[in-house]
């Protein structure tokens, strides 16, 4: 499992388009479903911090992990910039250790496409299970199948902003249903000089049903699958699904 490093400089520059109070109204909305608005909350692979400071700022006491230290220190940047208490932890999603049980799990940005296993996916979810409180709830998101096929794969992406600017490549290997991600940076310097960096990626394809059995076997029971942004079932076409599960025994 791959951790941003240079890219982890511009990743806030390069993902101003992503609509994160819309998401964070989202996610605050399904938790009210369920009677959590309060209380202690994890995002499980929280990059630099975006959500989880929206998050905070609606009351819940946040807890912030990721395996990037370079996202991480953007993360703290924002904490002190904004007085808000959050705790982060630099951890792989796979070996997650806290001091006590949690109200509910968030984890988006399909960060669960990056376990690139199911033995190691439901290592995640049997963490998640041990650290929620009973009758906790896990929220995450997923990149579809459709998404990897249909819009991404074999799909080049460039972008060019004034201090930096990126080329991202995406293979999609059908029979594995791993799509690969290479990213090339150049990042602007002092003077005029642009230094390139270069990281490579991969996300792997997880179907609603194999994701229902792992939850399941890691001691959860699915509560939901949603089209994101809305409360409809997953269409043929959606890119990315949220998927709603519930602790209901150690």
């Amino acid at each position: 499992m791959e951790a941003y490093t240079s890219f982890a400089r511009v990743y806030d520059t390069f993902m101003d388009n992503i609509p994160y109070e819309e998401w964070s109204g989202y996610i605050i909305g399904l938790l009210k479903d369920y009677q959590i608005e309060n209380g202690i909350l994890l995002d499980l692979g929280c990059g630099t911090g975006s959500l989880t400071k929206l998050m905070a700022r609606h009351g819940f006491d946040m807890i912030g992990i990721d395996n990037s230290e370079e996202m991480l220190e953007i993360a703290m940047e924002k904490k002190l910039e904004s007085g808000l208490d959050i705790l982060y932890l630099l951890q792989d999603m796979r070996e997650i250790e806290l001091y006590g049980t949690v109200r509910a799990v968030i984890s988006i940005c399909d960060s669960m496409n990056y376990i690139m296993d199911e033995e190691d996916l439901l290592k995640v979810f049997m963490l998640v299970n041990n650290y929620l409180d009973p009758k906790g709830i896990f929220i995450f998101d997923l990149n579809t199948k459709y998404k990897y096929e249909q819009i991404l794969g074999e799909r080049v992406i460039a972008e060019n902003r004034e201090d930096c600017s990126f080329i991202w490549e995406n293979y999609y290997y059908g029979d594995e249903e791993v799509n690969e991600y290479d990213l090339t940076l150049f990042i602007k310097e002092e003077g005029n000089l642009y230094r390139r960096f270069q990281e490579n990626h991969y996300q792997k394809v997880y179907e609603p049903d194999a994701v229902k059995k792992l939850l399941e076997k890691a001691g959860m029971e699915l509560l939901a699958v949603y089209d994101a942004f809305t409360k409809e079932p997953p269409k043929n076409d959606s890119e990315r699904i949220y998927v709603i599960a519930r602790e209901k025994g150690k």
